[in-house]
């Protein structure tokens, strides 16, 4: 595919786009869901069952791919899936510490892990969020 300007094929320059954050929290999702899988393959015990772990996994994946700077309603979507990753591995792993639990259980870093991404996916994506509010042409 050759592009104006450009005298072979390749790939046109990315644009930067004013406070979009999308591209980390797609790679923050791609990461949450390769740790949840490895966390239930290797026998963690996390605050989901295997089925639910296997479908949180999935559900990143989708909305990592599906994220882009023209639809807006994705990033609310990431933003929801950022709060419930963060609520639910977040609260588990202060309740495994709270509970004098070994910290270097293989369980407690992968949920401790889990955690901080969706706590780092959320800051992205609200600071994506703030960015979309305040172009002039927003919908």
């Amino acid at each position: 595919m050759t592009y104006e300007g450009n005298e072979g094929t390749s790939v046109p320059p990315r644009h930067h786009i004013l406070h979009y954050y999308g591209d980390a929290v797609r790679v923050i999702f791609v990461i949450g869901a390769v740790v949840l899988i490895i966390a239930q393959s290797t026998g963690a015990v996390l605050p989901l069952t295997t089925g639910g772990t296997i479908i949180a996994a999935i559900l990143l994946v989708i909305a990592a791919g599906i994220t882009n700077p023209a639809q807006y309603w994705i990033h609310w979507m990431n933003a929801a899936i950022a709060v419930m990753g963060t609520l639910i591995f977040g609260t588990s792993a202060i309740n495994h510490y709270r509970a004098r639990l070994n910290i270097f259980d293989p369980s407690f870093v992968y949920i401790e892990t889990i955690a901080l991404l969706s706590l780092f996916a959320l800051y992205f994506t609200t600071k994506t969020i703030r960015g979309l509010l305040q172009r002039p042409n927003f919908s």
